[in-house]
């Protein structure tokens, strides 16, 4: 089908799969499909496009939203009922407790004339939620076809593989569809072609390049490189449309467009500010640092010992070793920094970069700057575990001789600093660079 060709790009093969196992209207499908994938992979647009391109009646439930079992066999039975009767005949609500009554309330749904001689399908997007509902329900929406004699087909959208799905005690194997991410040259090929009708189609991919070389190593969600080109699209134009440049004058509009995108990378998923905001931030060329609540999320959201346990990390990573005796020692005498001052130490710690610690060194330093008595719990090794997680700090190996972990801080000092005082910690009066 062209028209769908052109509607769903990229996605060619699960397309032609999805067809066949649909087959013919009259024909009995595959009894249940379970289609996984990443998210923003295509799995939920895949499936509505095609069912609706191809008119086939079918039901499209939200997991998330039918949160229990009631809310779910309702949601179904009622979107049939609406599928098949008029909007007169389908004003009562139909209300269903347990899975023995959606099998016998299906059946007399689906003796409607329009739903007897096709299938029906239903569509369970984010389908992992069902394994926290009764024991019954998955298998049972499995075996739908079997139980009710109906011509049905059950869709499950997931973002987590079968086997994480397969109940102990058995259960009929669905047919298993794999959505795989979107390579760059898919990205480029689909934001491309949203381009505005009044540029040139080359003029927006070259815009999309720059973009993709940009925010494709940090993100690969399609949703969120669709929004990103729409927000810094007409800074991107900005000199076009003042007459400063032309459409090919590929050198100056990168110019012009680079601090701006240098901005958006701080807030990549947040949604910290909205879409008006971010324009005004861009005309007013304000430092995103200096908006209320821009990524303040990072300084505010941590638990309260993880706080101490990034600074004790920051500090471990960029002071020697040996200053430990003079910042966190109580009687540690005076020391001039010139008497131990070596000379590969004359350049800034800041600028080598951060140097790797043990595990020991972070706790001797954590149980130094923390007031009150922490002990050495498997919550502090948590947090810690948390924080590599997190990427706020870097397993970088294990001591040879110990075999003991060591790690790197990979923050920032202008991010370490908006930590520090949440906690009202003066985190510069212990760096050794700044003495």
């Amino acid at each position: 089908m062209p028209h769908l060709e052109n509607m769903v790009l990229c996605r060619e093969s699960q397309v032609s799969t999805l067809q066949s196992l649909f087959g013919e209207r009259h024909h009995f499908s595959f009894p249940s499909i379970f289609i996984y994938g990443h998210t923003a992979s295509g799995k939920t647009y895949v499936t509505q496009t095609l069912l609706r391109s191809l008119e086939l009646p079918h039901v499209f439930v939200n997991c998330v939203e039918c949160f229990t079992l009631r809310l779910l066999l309702e949601q179904i039975l009622n979107k049939l009922n609406h599928l098949s009767s008029s909007e007169s005949e389908c004003s009562t609500h139909i209300t269903c407790e347990i899975f023995n009554d959606f099998v016998r309330l299906f059946k007399r749904i689906t003796e409607a004339e329009n739903l007897k001689d096709q299938t029906v399908y239903i569509v369970l997007d984010k389908a992992e939620y069902l394994r926290d509902m009764e024991a019954n329900l998955l298998p049972g929406f499995l075996r739908l076809q079997e139980l009710t004699g109906r011509n049905v087909t059950v869709i499950f959208l997931s973002e987590i593989v079968w086997e994480k799905f397969r109940p102990n005690t058995g259960c009929f194997e669905p047919f298993v569809l794999y959505f795989p991410d979107y390579s760059i040259g898919n990205l480029q090929k689909i934001l491309s072609h949203d381009h505005p009708p009044e540029y040139s189609a080359d003029f927006y991919a070259a815009y999309i390049n720059i973009l993709l070389g940009v925010f494709y190593t940090v993100c690969r969600d399609l949703k969120e490189l669709r929004h990103l080109a729409a927000l810094n699209f007409p800074k991107y134009c900005e000199p076009v449309v003042k007459g400063e440049a032309n459409e090919r004058d590929t050198r100056k509009l990168w110019r012009n467009i680079e601090p701006h995108l240098k901005k958006a990378m701080q807030t990549v998923y947040l949604r910290e500010i909205s879409s008006s905001q971010w324009e005004k931030l861009q005309k007013d060329d304000t430092d995103p640092g200096q908006l209320k609540g821009l990524s303040a999320y990072t300084h505010v959201e941590l638990p309260y010992y993880s706080k101490f346990i990034l600074i004790a990390a920051y500090l471990a990573s960029y002071n020697p070793a040996r200053t430990d005796k003079r910042f966190f020692l109580k009687h540690h005498g005076k020391i001039k920094k010139t008497n131990f001052l070596k000379k590969h130490e004359k350049t800034s710690n800041h600028l080598l970069g951060p140097k790797p610690f043990p595990l020991d060194r972070l706790l001797a330093i954590l149980y130094s700057i923390v007031d009150s008595r922490v002990a050495p719990t498997a919550n502090i090794f948590s947090q810690i575990t948390s924080l590599v997680t997190l990427q706020l700090l870097t397993l970088v190996g294990h001591d040879d001789q110990l075999d003991e972990p060591k790690y790197k801080c990979t923050v920032s000092l202008d991010f370490i600093r908006a930590i520090a005082r949440t906690v009202n910690f003066d985190i510069i009066k212990y760096l050794y660079d700044f003495l």
